[in-house]
């Protein structure tokens, strides 16, 4: 992986770490840094998950592949959120 790969999925990781964030409701447990890496590992998979069920690349902008890595942020998020609050 090149270092602009790396670059490009830290940042698309901070996006899908707040917006998934913003999905759950309520105030979560954890900080900014564990969403963004819960972001970039959102990031990763989803686009995994996308690419398997071949709605990763379409003309134009990949709704299907955003949705699914937000999703899966909202997850993790909600997961480490009550992981937390067990504490």
């Amino acid at each position: 992986m090149e270092i602009s790969g790396i670059i490009s999925a830290i940042v698309i990781g901070i996006i899908i770490g707040v917006l998934g964030r913003l999905v759950v409701p309520g105030r979560q447990h954890i900080g900014i840094v564990l969403t963004i890496l819960v972001g970039i590992v959102a990031a990763l998979i989803g686009s995994a998950i996308a690419h398997a069920f071949g709605v990763a690349d379409t003309k134009g902008v990949d709704w299907i592949e955003w949705l699914i890595q937000i999703g899966l942020a909202a997850l993790g998020v909600a997961a480490l959120d009550r992981s937390r609050a067990r504490r």
